[in-house]
């Protein structure tokens, strides 16, 4: 099982943007899946972005379409999401996600798929 350990979470204003990282231990990190997931105070956890394997698929949440990109460096062994045109309903702590299964648009937002976690980065966005 990955390990993985995300950053870069911070305040920011409307508006503005973020970059958060997500670092994964070992060696087959070129074979997960990868995605982030994002959950505010009350709320269920929601998906947030996801990108395959080989890095060319990608898939997204309704909410962010537009505004985040996801992705990930096999060198760094490293994935990203640069968050722009933040809003204040983007506020929540992100967690990243790994699993080994092929990548499928159909249910690579189910967060039940993914078999490691990270501890998860506080993104707070307000005045």
């Amino acid at each position: 099982q990955v390990q993985l350990a995300e950053s870069g979470g911070g305040l920011a204003q409307p508006g503005g943007s973020l970059r958060l990282s997500c670092v994964a231990s070992g060696s087959a990190f070129s074979t997960y899946r990868l995605a982030w997931f994002r959950q505010s105070p009350g709320k269920e956890r929601e998906f947030v972005a996801a990108i395959a394997q080989n890095g060319r698929l990608t898939s997204y949440g309704d909410s962010v379409k537009g505004r985040f990109t996801i992705s990930r460096d096999s060198g760094k062994n490293t994935v990203y999401l640069q968050m722009s045109g933040l809003k204040p309903e983007d506020t929540a702590v992100y967690y990243c996600a790994a699993d080994s299964a092929a990548f499928f648009v159909r249910d690579v937002g189910d967060a039940n798929k993914y078999r490691s976690w990270g501890q998860g980065t506080l993104v707070t966005v307000s005045e």
